[in-house]
């Protein structure tokens, strides 16, 4: 049996991962949502299709097609193949029923045709989902209409696509998100999916986080997206310095307000080997380690699966697309973080990030509520787990 992955991860010599074009070039911005979905859709369907069929040309057969929701045209392709299909969500089941939500959207006056909100509005898919800001849609705050306008023009022919499934998989669980479910049961989760435990790790960084306090690093990490300003750094930076505590920060390294001349003057003398700043981490290793007291994080929902996993507090800084919604998951659904208010500039200032750090750290309720949904999202995975149920029913599908 083959299964054509669009997405995956090696695993031993059972998955073999092929190069597909996706439309640009190697020099090329690939960190811009609708840049890079609008020269996938040029490209990669037609190579997708020749190599399906060269698969089935050969003397192995392609069994089910696993791929992106947001890859549509894939499932569109399995079809028109007689291939048995799979859809795959990395984001929060909410953001399906928000694309499963257009239409009324558009009804109910809230959106036009383009997905542009008419309004800046708090609404709610349903009473037990946290309300929404109309202008952090998904695809409202990437920043460009013509984006904006590709992202919304995706999500709404996914949402045909979608329909062409046998399974609609997502990285959640029941507990975690009972509203959303309820609106779509159609969505089977199987998560949280963590990063198995064999891969590398800095251990400079571990042998580090040993020498620290039970619960009292600051954890700090943004993505592959976010980026700052010089002024924003620097408020980050003496921010963590303020705040008196032990701290790991994720630096990227392509961002060039991370090279040290960013830093403020004399900011990584004072710090010594209080602060580590680091170019990669092993998340998973660290927020495991008991050393961690909260997680100053960009909500992404792999991060956020991550660190309820682990127990961690967040401290939230969204940044774009669904990482504001899942924000009001952590915060106001949850209860397990909090998040940071802006000047009058936009900016995150140093005593902001300093009075939320005591805020959160200080109080023993956040710690309780993150240990406490822990608990019940690792249950979703053990045995008779509903996310483990749906795993083992989704293979045994794939076997038939």
């Amino acid at each position: 049996m083959d299964i054509l992955a669009l997405r995956g991860e090696e695993m031993g010599n059972r998955v073999h991962l092929v190069s597909v074009p996706d439309g640009l070039g190697s020099s090329e911005d690939r960190n811009q949502p609708g840049k890079i979905s609008e020269a996938i859709l040029q490209t990669m369907p037609r190579k997708v299709e020749e190599l399906i069929e060269e698969i089935n040309g050969s003397e192995r057969k392609i069994n089910c097609v696993i791929a992106d929701q947001s890859l549509g045209w894939a499932l569109e392709i399995a079809k028109k193949h007689g291939i048995k299909r799979a859809a795959f969500c990395p984001a929060a089941a909410a953001l399906l029923v928000l694309g499963f939500s257009i239409p009324k959207l558009i009804d109910d006056g809230v959106i036009d045709q383009d997905g542009t909100p008419l309004k800046r509005e708090m609404i709610k898919l349903s009473p037990n989902i946290p309300p929404m800001n109309t202008m952090n849609f998904v695809w409202a705050c990437i920043g460009n209409i013509n984006a904006q306008k590709n992202i919304f023009k995706l999500m709404v022919r996914n949402n045909e696509s979608i329909k062409l499934t046998d399974w609609l998989l997502c990285n959640s669980n029941y507990e975690l998100e009972p509203a959303a479910f309820t609106m779509a049961p159609n969505i089977k989760p199987i998560g949280p999916l963590l990063a198995p435990k064999s891969k590398p790790t800095d251990s400079n960084c571990l042998t580090w986080l040993n020498q620290q306090a039970p619960q009292s690093v600051i954890y700090v990490a943004f993505g592959s997206f976010t980026t700052f300003n010089t002024t924003q750094f620097q408020e980050l930076a003496l921010g963590l310095e303020l705040t008196g505590r032990p701290f790991l920060w994720v630096v990227r390294s392509d961002i060039p307000n991370g090279r040290n001349n960013a830093y403020p003057e004399g900011f990584q003398e004072r710090i010594g080997s209080r602060g580590q700043m680091v170019d990669w981490v092993h998340q998973k290793k660290v927020l495991s380690h008991p050393s961690i007291a909260c997680f100053i994080s960009h909500c992404g929902w792999n991060s956020t699966m991550e660190g309820l996993s682990n127990g961690v507090p967040f401290l939230c800084w969204p940044y774009f697309a669904d990482q504001f919604f899942n924000q009001s998951y952590i915060c106001e659904y949850w209860g397990v973080g909090l998040g940071f208010e802006r000047d009058g500039r936009g900016t995150i200032t140093r005593n902001e990030i300093r009075n939320k750090v005591e805020q959160l750290v200080g109080n023993e309720k956040y710690k309780a509520k993150s240990m406490a949904l822990k608990e019940t999202v690792m249950n979703s995975i053990a045995e008779t787990g509903g996310s483990n149920n749906n795993l083992k029913d989704f293979v045994k599908w794939l076997n038939e």
